[in-house]
């Protein structure tokens, strides 16, 4: 990947090559790794870390990890919108300028654009993570046929991507049909032997993020195939898990587990059923464009 370099270090390296020729090991460029460059990234981005929603478990995270890292004092969590981080990170990379981001995978940020996470080796942005399936009590008993597709309900990270990079151009619903299509005998596995029902109603909870959309609409064309009347509500994550514990809302693919969610899981754990994983390895972290020299949030300097 290229990196990104000063034109004064540019300018540097052709004055000190004609003044000493290149055999003059005592004439080289600034080391891209120097503590000096790495420090300046904090004043090129105004020691700010551009966010998703205040309610999204990523700005907890993100919040706690300003206050557990020595070196970000003074760094600031800009709380926006997942849209209005896109569309900085966007500007950022057409023009070549250091962002930092709150970001995670699956996402199809990481199809369309070269970037890679900092390693966080306090952990405090949680590490490798799960999606996990939660439904109210008695639902088995009410819709058993739902509820066998909810427990049976499992794809790849690669899966979930691919429906959200082609609702980058179609609706939700439409990438939705288009994976199942192009993948009926996953689907078959999930409905294998399942009646199909006449206009029953179940209500999907889940968060506005594309991650979950992306699940929430295969869930709900698959359940609708097989009968039912569903209605997806987006909300926020607190929300959301209150809805299935009190039996306001049937069902949801949405919760980020252990980390992410998991203030809201311990919580109400005891009023909820967990059907475990429908999705393995995402991942939560700072994430920056791949032409920005640094590897890790122990390199960033804290604000003087």
């Amino acid at each position: 990947m290229r990196k990104l370099k000063s034109l004064s270090v540019t300018l540097g390296v052709a004055i000190s090559l004609l003044l000493t020729g290149c055999g003059n090991e005592d004439s080289k460029p600034n080391n891209e790794n120097s503590s000096e460059n790495t420090a300046s990234i904090g004043e090129q981005v105004e020691y700010k870390i551009i966010g998703i929603e205040p309610g999204a478990g990523l700005t907890e995270l993100s919040r706690n990890t300003l206050e557990e890292y020595e070196n970000l004092k003074g760094w600031e969590l800009i709380e926006s919108s997942t849209a209005g981080m896109l569309v900085s990170l966007k500007q950022a990379i057409d023009n070549k300028e250091p962002i930092i981001i709150t970001g995670w995978t699956p996402h199809w940020k990481f199809t369309a654009h070269d970037l890679k996470f900092l390693e966080d080796p306090k952990g405090t942005l949680g590490g490798v993570e799960n999606i996990n399936t939660l439904v109210r009590k008695g639902l088995e008993n009410d819709l058993p046929e739902a509820y066998t597709v909810l427990d049976r309900f499992y794809w790849e990270p690669e899966d979930m991507e691919a429906v959200m990079y082609d609702a980058q151009n179609v609706s939700f619903e439409e990438a939705a049909m288009k994976w199942i299509e192009e993948n009926r005998d996953r689907v078959n596995e999930w409905t294998e032997g399942i009646n199909k029902v006449d206009g029953k109603e179940i209500e999907i909870v889940s968060t506005p993020w594309d991650t979950e959309r992306a699940s929430s609409s295969v869930i709900e064309a698959v359940l609708e195939e097989l009968g039912y009347v569903v209605k997806v509500t987006p909300v926020d994550p607190a929300i959301m898990f209150q809805a299935i514990a009190t039996g306001k809302a049937d069902a949801t693919v949405a919760p980020w587990l252990p980390s992410t969610h998991q203030s809201f899981y311990e919580k109400l754990k005891e009023d909820i059923v967990d059907l475990g994983e429908n999705l393995k390895g995402t991942k939560n972290g700072f994430v920056v464009p791949e032409y920005m020299n640094i590897d890790s949030i122990e390199d960033l300097q804290p604000k003087e």
